[in-house]
């Protein structure tokens, strides 16, 4: 099978032709974008109901701001969901990497882009190394990333010193997070993202036909990018009411866009959901397996760095507790409540900004109306296992449908 074929075959599936067999597959798991849209649709109505500022564009503006770390440490727990394992270690990898940053930035004086360089491939490094024990000797990945969880804040104290915290004033790092676009920009990035949104679009529809697939019709595809373009538009427009379009939000799509193209259309995002969906059919069909996991670790830890130093900008300081209290279950949270199976093979990696949106807005409502940590953890934790359960009978579903 040739690379275009096999990458036009990863496509969404065909529309239903029925109300009822929408129902059906609804039911059955798919439509989850859908499911998720219409669950964030009822969280906003009912916190915009009860206080009046969570729908303003300020609240709205700093919710953006609030899901961007917590979205790029997603990003990579979806690739590890995608094969059907978990990693623990993700919150405090991010933590750790943002100490590296700070340190390498404030006490020893290096430029902050080589030190934002340096916490990245730390992460990527971290990520290897987890990835390479877990596929090397076989070990379950939720027992070599708890171990990680450990002994990354171990090593996150050691890094930060007796010092504890440190503030962090380099401009290009605090730009991260505190960077607003005025309205023209912010127009412009909209127009140029819904452009390249519909020429994916319409050119995965010409590789259907060049394949000799079967391809969606053009009033569908035209359907799916208006439907991409009215939230875009009503986003920007939103936050030009406030400070403008920020950066932080930016590269959570961006990053998103990137990593939902490799899983969708590449050698590599094809293997990860070969592997994820069975195993030993993708070991029988040649593919790597092991490369494959190390390499999805590795991303993993990256993204977790990435996150982690996007958190770091906005707070503009790193310290103890960094990649600590909830965040572990926000970032693999959302996800899981946006439709990525933890069963492996099955999500898309927008999943990660859609579960973001989510669990971000719960807080942020929880926030705005005074509710305790306690009240808010309980929630959280009462929205995850609904997740899960639905999840997994959806997963019982389709195998009785198989």
């Amino acid at each position: 099978m040739s690379s275009s074929s096999a990458a036009v075959q990863s496509e969404a599936t065909p529309m239903p032709r029925s109300p009822r067999e929408f129902l059906r597959r609804f039911g059955q798991g798919e439509f989850g974008s859908l499911r998720v849209l219409i669950t964030l649709a009822v969280i906003w109505v009912i916190f915009g109901l009860a206080h009046d500022r969570f729908l303003s564009a300020v609240n709205l503006t700093n919710l953006s701001l609030q899901i961007a770390g917590i979205g790029l440490i997603s990003v990579g727990v979806v690739l590890v969901l995608l094969l059907g394992e978990i990693d623990l270690s993700v919150a405090i990898v991010s933590g750790l990497c943002a100490a590296i940053m700070a340190v390498l930035n404030v006490k020893h004086g290096w430029s902050p882009v080589l030190a934002v360089l340096v916490a990245i491939a730390a992460g990527a490094a971290i990520g290897t190394f987890q990835g390479f024990v877990h596929t090397r000797f076989g070990i379950p990945s939720f027992v070599v990333t708890l171990a990680g969880l450990l002994g990354w804040q171990g090593a996150l104290l050691w890094v930060l010193g007796d010092t504890g915290t440190v503030n962090i004033n380099a401009t290009f790092i605090v730009d991260l997070a505190g960077t607003f676009f005025d309205d023209v920009v912010g127009w412009i990035i909209a127009v140029a993202l819904i452009v390249v949104y519909a020429a994916v679009t319409l050119n995965g529809r010409r590789e259907r036909l060049r394949a000799g697939l079967e391809a969606p019709p053009v009033g569908l595809l035209v359907v799916r990018i208006v439907a991409i373009a009215i939230p875009v538009v009503l986003t920007v427009w939103i936050v030009n009411q406030d400070r403008g379009l920020p950066l932080a939000l930016c590269i959570l799509v961006g990053f998103v866009m990137l990593f939902d193209y490799i899983t969708q259309r590449t050698r590599f995002g094809r293997h990860i959901y070969a592997v994820g969906g069975n195993e030993e059919a993708a070991r029988r069909a040649g593919i790597r397996v092991g490369r494959i996991r190390v390499a999805v670790f590795a991303l993993a830890s990256a993204m977790a760095a990435c996150g982690g130093i996007m958190l770091a900008s906005r707070l503009l300081a790193v310290n103890q507790s960094s990649g600590g209290s909830d965040l572990l279950l926000l970032a693999i949270a959302g996800p899981v409540i946006a439709g990525t199976s933890l069963f492996g093979g099955r999500g898309r990696v927008w999943s990660a900004l859609l579960g973001a949106l989510v669990i971000g807005s719960i807080n942020n409502g929880m926030d705005l109306l005074a509710y305790s940590s306690d009240t808010k953890f309980m929630v959280t934790g009462a929205v995850l296992l609904g997740a899960v359960v639905v999840d997994a009978a959806t997963s019982r579903r389709r195998q009785k449908a198989g």
